[in-house]
């Protein structure tokens, strides 16, 4: 049980470097529609829990929250229709017709105003797309990047930990993102927790309709919100091997499929698509170099055996098993080492959807 002061500790640690700023107008409309076209033509697309975790233990390491005692969570208590995919990554866009929206001159110049900065680099972009949909995220971080240890080549659960941790500043790869709506829905925002997870949230008011924020979401608690009407936002049927495409015979018509079986159909102005910009950020020369001669780079092993280390020293025992990066004890272990327990409040216009405990 972590004690009142080491909440605050590390409630402490998930502040990221500036409070996000807002902007309008991100996408224009011919950028828009080449975006909607990727999606609509280059699916299926899959859960994003589908593809990032392999057990409950892995998702909590990205959460914050504490379930009752004796209650052993399971994925399916996460499972609501939202959908990723890639749009870029490793610094190269995937799909050519969508190299301006990548290699944007106008981001990259807000990614350096957000750290002071003078180098920056585009290095992934995403999608989150949804119909009516719950949320039951309490907050979460987004994966964070360190000097040898990033989401190509370690579990995102990982590093998370070493996000929350605060044990691994000097390893961090600073980052900004610009992240943009398209969404109708009256009543589905953004939450973040700008001071960090202890303190009042701050909210992006919806509509959020070609709006967006910059921010640094690596180390910022946040989360989105629920949205359409409550009775479709579980749909009946959906299973971890659902997916989400365009309709092929009508482009305003959006299909969430269980193999040949649709289980749910949407319009383009029931949806909310989120656009994920990331860009890694240099202050000077000397750290774009130190980050990519790889010089200064941590290992997997060595990033837990320094968590592992430091809950030594604060008198609490961990064993390494054999296999740490998948062993379920060892991460819930350090996950309940390292995680507060989760937000303090939320908006009043913007709950948290209820969990099926039952």
């Amino acid at each position: 049980m972590l004690t009142d002061e080491r909440r605050r500790q590390l409630s402490d640690v998930l502040r990221p470097v500036a409070p996000p700023y807002e902007i309008t107008d991100v996408y224009t409309a011919d950028q828009r529609e080449r975006l909607f076209d990727v999606v609509r033509t280059q699916g299926p697309w899959k859960l994003i829990i589908a593809q990032h975790f392999a057990s409950a233990d892995e998702l909590m390491a990205t959460m914050s929250g504490a379930f009752p005692e004796g209650f052993e969570p399971s994925l399916d208590l996460f499972l609501t229709p939202t959908f990723r995919g890639y749009l870029a990554n490793y610094g190269t866009v995937l799909y050519p017709e969508l190299h301006d929206c990548f290699y944007n001159a106008p981001f990259l110049e807000h990614a350096k105003r957000y750290w002071n900065a003078e180098y920056a680099k585009p290095e992934l972009m995403l999608f989150n797309i949804n119909g009516p949909c719950a949320n039951r995220d309490p907050g979460h971080l987004d994966s964070p990047s360190f000097r040898g240890v990033r989401h190509e080549n370690a579990p995102t659960w990982l590093c998370s930990v070493m996000g929350k941790s605060g044990l691994f500043t000097d390893y961090l790869i600073k980052m900004a993102q610009v992240i943009t709506w398209f969404s109708l829905d009256e009543g589905s925002g953004f939450t973040y927790w700008p001071d960090g997870p202890l303190k009042q949230p701050a909210r992006v008011l919806p509509p959020i309709n070609n709006r967006g924020v910059v921010v640094q979401n690596e180390m910022m608690v946040h989360r989105g919100e629920a949205n359409g009407p409550l009775e479709q936002q579980v749909p009946a049927g959906l299973a971890f091997d659902t997916v989400f495409a365009g309709d092929p015979a009508d482009r305003d018509s959006w299909v969430l499929k269980n193999g040949d079986d649709v289980i749910a159909r949407h319009r383009t102005d029931e949806l909310r698509f989120l656009v994920h910009w990331s860009a890694e950020v240099f202050s000077d020369y000397d750290e774009l170099k130190k980050n990519m001669d790889g010089s200064d780079d941590l290992t997997t092993d060595k990033a837990i055996d320094m968590l592992v280390d430091n809950l030594a020293k604060q008198g609490v025992a961990l064993d390494i098993p054999s296999n740490p990066l998948h062993d379920p004890a060892f991460i819930g272990a350090l996950n309940a080492a390292y995680d507060l327990g989760g937000p303090t409040a939320y908006p009043e216009a913007a709950p948290l959807s209820a969990f099926q405990l039952a």
